[in-house]
């Protein structure tokens, strides 16, 4: 794994400007969390015009804020021996179909069963990125979620990728079968999304401005009588996003343990599954593309209701 420092610049875009450094870093594909961001700022790994910056500075619309991330330490991640499904590999990335029930990196209670585990198992080389236990990590999909997931090999690689998220280039398409027919064939749904203020494991839509913008665009692609296979696209990507704005809008995912309520067992499992991801490789610059049909462990299910591929 690479452990060289990488610095690179993030411009600040409009419609983030006034908002605390530490909470906007956070939304960095690259970074993904506020704890992180919180972290480089303290150690002095955030800088605007050369100058170190804190956690409550206000960042101005269009400002270049360098970060660098620092070499990574040694974790004690352990290789796990367990099948992988790649898609595609080469010296910068592997693009890889993930089963549902997999956790991508560790977690509570997920400690050395997860993608990443099995991704060191099968190589040595993976991004460190903070040299926690995300090697190779660039975007995520939920556990129950089954799909394309493109990992960075090399730390190059991760910076180019988490670029392309952050700037919304990166071609994403769901499949998802939801409960009942939305009143619209097609439409978007743009929300700020919070965890929960009662419920850890949920996220919810505020009215409040806060939290973090979530970008849905979705399309009926079929009809039964009691449910629709739903095309969603998405323009950002937030923990539970599909699931929240599916359930928000009327029409919670079938299988769903956290969202479903009575249509929690309406289907072997969430009816989520990422079908389609493209983007620029991060070195040679060729549009890469890539698509799946629904998996094996809804194939049943989808013909049942009259959703053949």
């Amino acid at each position: 794994m690479e452990s060289k420092p990488n610095i690179f610049t993030a411009i600040v875009p409009e419609q983030s400007a006034g908002e605390r450094l530490d909470r906007w870093l956070g939304t960095l594909a690259i970074i993904a969390s506020r704890s992180r961001a919180s972290l480089l700022i303290d150690q002095g790994y955030v800088t605007l015009g050369g100058r170190k910056l804190k956690a409550s500075f206000k960042v101005p619309a269009h400002a270049a804020i360098q970060i660098e991330i620092p070499p990574g330490e040694p974790t004690d991640l352990r290789p796990l021996d367990s099948p992988l499904d790649i898609l595609h590999e080469d010296q910068d990335v592997i693009v890889v179909n993930k089963p549902a029930g997999l956790v991508v990196h560790p977690a509570a209670g997920h400690a050395q069963d997860t993608l990443v585990n099995i991704l060191l198992h099968h190589t040595s080389d993976l991004s460190m990125g903070f040299g926690e236990n995300r090697p190779g990590i660039v975007h995520r999909i939920d556990r129950d979620t089954s799909g394309i997931l493109v990992v960075a090999k090399t730390d190059s690689a991760h910076r180019a990728l988490a670029a392309q998220f952050q700037e919304k280039t990166v071609h994403r398409i769901y499949w998802t079968v939801v409960a009942g027919v939305p009143a619209k064939a097609s439409g978007t749904i743009q929300t700020h999304l919070l965890r929960h203020p009662s419920d850890r494991k949920r996220f919810a839509s505020t009215k409040t401005g806060k939290g973090k913008l979530a970008v849905t665009h979705f399309k009926v692609r079929k009809k039964a009588s009691d449910c629709s296979w739903v095309e969603c696209k998405l323009e950002t990507g937030r923990t539970h996003q599909i699931r929240v704005h599916m359930t928000e809008l009327g029409h919670p995912i079938l299988g769903d343990a956290i969202y479903g309520g009575k249509f929690k067992k309406a289907a072997p499992r969430l009816a989520l599954h990422a079908c389609e991801l493209g983007f620029e490789h991060p070195r040679t610059g060729e549009q890469m593309f890539f698509q799946l049909p629904w998996p094996e462990d809804l194939i049943e299910f989808a013909k049942t209701r009259g959703f053949g591929t």
